[in-house]
């Protein structure tokens, strides 16, 4: 059994201060684990945010070099975590095993991919503006900006993926590599894990010589809003429930000095089936989509909650398909009994839906999630019924029958913010005559896919984890990419400033050799 202490971790110790009374429950059978961990008391939020704040100043100033050190330390403590480790998530998850190594390899490997953009160096965003004495009528003088990390980044851990967007996940990644020192508020369904990562990473700061503080976590119900509201917090992260997600907004709104919130908060993700594609490959698409729905137990914040399709014999078809292949699916144990709870009612509220159908799936009872299809009128979407655009953490999906395209564009239209869409069409036929709807859903996505399915995020450079409201609080940003790291950075401009003195970033010899916009050109020469 491995050893989890279950204190909260504060400037680099670990404390105690309240009651031993939150435990770590098995996902699959509701008993209790044999582990006990400690409320955070107020005093030792305040104490989490004030290390924090300690080690901003330092851990902020060193050079992106020692930065990448740390994230790659920690990705190599995260893969030395053994097969002990990989038995407590299961517990707490219900996860299978082979799920839980290949999310351990994604949260490594982002980490070791944000120390790959503090060494390319171009997150710093150099601009040089060299000083023109002579020009008329006023001279220019010489300004130089770069991008700083904002300060102590909050970070609320997710129920969904207990390692890739929990305490080692995407926003502690993009927090630690902008410079900014982390916060972690641990999620109560997985805090075994917690704890063993949290060591994991503390170890990486101490053999790498971090400043004490870097990285926080704090265990128990009730510290969200003193964390939030703390005034050292200079931003949050936060991947959960539009509810969630709202409360921490309004909270940071309200501040005497308010912050950006960057929370994920819902999607509903619709689906586009055109009509070649049913023609020619229906069946394989119904297949392809059930196995999307229920993927993971429909855990995903990209899974497929609704599917749109233009009134046809081939969409009829296609959707006899879909309810023999949902109607097969076996029930599956949800990440915790609240999730199991909540997906149950969502079902209740479709399954008490006048304009809504039940097309396939098991009463919802027992311990698992059944797998539900419905169909509703289109007519509830026009006409902005809440209800068909809430999502239903789960799996279950909604189809939806459209009568022609310009009832197609409309139904479209009327969908809130979403993180993705995805179009199934033939190449050479329905994604030419249907490219007018690539604006439509560019105004409601974050991420459009064709000939694919949506549950499956690749960490890289291009991909972007966002959306329009409610799918995120902010569109600007993505909590999957290294472009994560944008949220936690802000500008600086020095004028007149002594070249010398200058961060390594803005100096004429370009020490970091980074590709520069100088005078409105890209360079990477040094300044003569």
């Amino acid at each position: 059994m491995p050893n989890i202490l279950g204190h909260n971790f504060i400037g680099g110790n670990r404390s105690a201060s309240g009651e031993p009374k939150l435990k770590s429950v098995d996902a699959t059978t509701g008993e209790a684990l044999p582990y006990a961990f400690y409320q955070a008391t107020d005093a030792e939020v305040d104490a989490a945010c004030q290390a924090a704040d300690n080690a901003f100043l330092e851990y902020r100033q060193l050079s992106p070099a020692r930065r990448a050190e740390f994230l790659d330390a920690i990705a190599d403590e995260l893969d030395a975590l053994g097969d002990d480790f990989v038995a407590v998530v299961c517990q707490e998850t219900a996860l299978p095993a082979g799920r839980i190594q290949g999310e351990r390899g994604r949260t490594s490997g982002q980490m070791r991919l944000f120390a790959k953009v503090l060494r390319r160096g171009d997150f710093l965003g150099a601009r040089i503006d060299l000083a023109l004495p002579d020009r008329k009528p006023l001279p220019r003088v010489d300004l130089r900006q770069y991008r700083i990390g904002v300060g102590p980044v909050a970070v609320f851990g997710a129920s969904n993926f207990p390692l890739a967007f929990s305490t080692a996940g995407g926003d502690t990644a993009a927090a630690l590599a902008s410079g900014c020192p982390v916060v972690f508020k641990a999620h109560s369904g997985h805090m075994a894990t917690a704890d063993l990562v949290g060591t994991a990473i503390i170890r990486a700061a101490e053999k790498t010589g971090m400043p004490k503080g870097v990285f926080n976590m704090i265990f128990g119900a009730g510290v969200g809003e003193p964390l939030v509201k703390h005034p050292a917090i200079q931003a949050v992260g936060f991947t959960g429930s539009l509810n969630g997600g709202n409360a921490l907004c309004k909270m940071a709104a309200e501040r005497a000095q308010p912050i950006p919130v960057f929370a994920e908060m819902s999607s509903i993700n619709p689906v586009v089936l055109l009509p070649d594609a049913l023609a020619t490959r229906g069946e394989t698409v119904a297949k392809e989509l059930a196995a999307s729905v229920v993927m993971g137990g429909g855990q995903f914040c990209t899974n497929p909650g609704l599917v749109i399709g233009v009134r046809s014999p081939a969409f009829s078809g296609f959707l006899e398909h879909l309810q023999t292949q949902m109607a097969a699916q076996a029930p599956q144990t949800m990440l915790n009994a609240g999730g199991l709870r909540s997906y149950s009612k969502g079902v209740e509220h479709l399954l008490a839906h006048e304009g809504i159908t039940h097309l396939a799936g098991n009463a919802q009872e027992g311990q698992q999630a059944q797998a539900q299809l419905f169909k509703a009128d289109v007519s509830l979407l026009l006409n902005g019924d809440e209800l068909l655009q809430e999502e239903v953490f789960g799996p279950a999906t909604v189809v939806i029958e459209v009568a022609d395209d310009a009832e197609l564009k409309t139904a479209l239209q009327s969908l809130r913010g979403q993180l993705t869409a995805t179009l199934i069409g033939e190449t050479g036929t329905d994604l030419v005559k249907y490219q007018w709807l690539v604006p439509v859903l560019e105004q409601k996505v974050g991420r459009i896919l064709v000939n694919g399915y949506p549950t499956g995020v690749e960490v890289s450079d291009a991909m972007v984890h966002g959306g329009p409201y409610p799918a995120t609080s902010d569109a600007r940003g993505t909590s999957v990419g290294t472009l994560a790291i944008d949220r936690f950075l802000r500008p600086v401009c020095y004028q007149n400033y002594p070249d010398a003195l200058l961060p390594e970033a803005l100096r004429n010899a370009n020490p970091l050799g980074l590709q520069r916009l100088v005078n409105g050109e890209w360079s990477s020469q040094p300044i003569a």
